[in-house]
């Protein structure tokens, strides 16, 4: 009987070791394994950008396309703040109208969090999308304050015609 019990104790000993050995290896992994979104939007655009989300405008330039009317598969690129140091990236999943779109994104809302159809409200101005109001989870609205933006980067070469583009055909 004493073998038994000294069996079981061993047993539930491993079992805890295994365990904390568990727990060690989850409190380990770094707030940074979340899911960012540049990697999120570089993966669902296609377009082929690195480093902070704040930088991708600036990289963007002579290898795609960038202007200030959004397109389905375009990343909306906001600008480095105090609040947003690296920026943010966001593709344009849906356009509603001139003012407003439907964003997928990562990071947003919360760390790690991947969103859908977020609504994002263009409220600049000049409508060029260089203040942007962005669908914020914890208070189920638009955010209350507008985040500043450079713009739209399409998935296609500076010269090259809009993926989405209508081409007609001619006769020779």
């Amino acid at each position: 009987m004493l073998r038994n019990i000294f069996n079981a104790f061993k047993n539930l000993r491993n079992i805890a070791i295994a365990i904390s050995g568990t727990a060690a290896l989850v409190a380990a992994v770094p707030a940074q394994a979340h899911t960012q979104c540049a990697p999120y939007a570089r993966e669902v655009s296609g377009i082929s950008l690195f480093g902070a989300a704040g930088g991708w405008w600036t990289q963007a330039d002579g290898s795609y396309a960038r202007g200030h009317t959004p397109r389905i598969g375009s990343v909306l690129a906001f600008r480095a703040t105090h609040t947003m140091p690296s920026g943010h990236v966001a593709t344009v999943s849906k356009v509603v109208d001139e003012r407003h779109v439907l964003l997928d994104h990562a990071n947003w809302s919360r760390p790690g969090m991947i969103e859908h159809s977020a609504l994002a409200e263009d409220v600049s101005e000049k409508g060029d999308w260089s203040q942007v109001r962005v669908w914020y989870a914890p208070i189920h609205a638009l955010g209350l304050r507008a985040a500043p933006a450079y713009g739209f980067i399409y998935n296609n070469a500076p010269d090259a015609p809009a993926k989405d583009a209508t081409r007609l055909a001619m006769r020779d």
